[in-house]
């Protein structure tokens, strides 16, 4: 499990989230965080499969903005994906994840599509209904999304399985077993109220509109994103 939030409590939040989601004991699971000095090599067959999670970090940000931090990042998931998609390894990238997949597929990743942390609808795709992941689900379900970045395609040679009217590009598959979501699929209200307290002032959302965010989700529910990571994770362990 890939995470890269600089901040410590989001970052176990998230964490326990993948785990309680997925039905996953932390003994079933390396953690890196890829924020931390150094960033691993890793040999993706050590593993039955990888997810990564969120991060406050853009894929979009001009070069000369970014941290060093964030450089190391993002060519450790160049490096990391030569392998995945190599040999159709099974990953899952959640939002960050999913811009970094976007953009080493050649999609363009900018701020158009943008989301505030919010819970919104999503629709299927005809793919999608096909793709083992999302077969028997609802055509139309809720998910919580929070990005100030997606792709503005469907990267090349991907097949999209959800969309959105503001985000079209929600989920999309590489070959057969490499997906990446704009939604979170982890997450629940509880654990988007810690998100929007931690990023009030990071740029996804006005900070005076906090409070307001933080009782339109209050009593949300997002089960249909949860299956889809449970079937990830049940299809893919070992």
């Amino acid at each position: 499990m890939l995470q890269m939030r600089p901040e410590d409590e989001t970052t176990q939040s998230e964490f326990e989230a993948f785990l309680g989601v997925g039905q996953l004991l932390p003994e079933q699971v390396h953690r890196i965080r890829l924020e931390k000095e150094p960033t691993p090599e890793i040999d993706i067959h050590d593993y039955s499969a990888i997810i990564a999670g969120g991060s406050p970090f853009d894929v979009s940000t001009p070069e000369e903005k970014k941290s060093p931090i964030q450089k190391r990042i993002e060519q450790f998931f160049i490096r990391l994906f030569d392998q995945v998609i190599a040999e159709d390894f099974p990953f899952l990238g959640a939002c960050s994840g999913n811009g970094h997949l976007g953009k080493y597929c050649g999609a363009t990743i900018s701020n158009t599509y943008a989301e505030t942390l919010s819970i919104v609808p999503l629709t299927l795709t005809n793919a999608g209904m096909e793709d083992p992941l999302l077969k028997n689900l609802p055509s139309i379900f809720s998910a919580f999304v929070g990005h100030k970045e997606a792709c503005d395609q469907t990267p090349p040679g991907a097949k999209l399985l959800i969309t959105s009217k503001a985000c079209p590009i929600q989920m999309f598959r590489i070959k057969k077993n490499i997906y990446a979501t704009q939604f979170h699929p982890e997450a629940d209200a509880k654990e988007f109220i810690l998100r929007i307290k931690t990023y009030k002032y990071a740029g996804y959302f006005p900070s005076e509109q906090a409070e307001e965010l933080i009782d339109t989700i209050r009593d949300s529910q997002a089960p249909v994103p949860n299956e889809i990571l449970r079937r990830f994770v049940d299809r893919y362990k070992s």
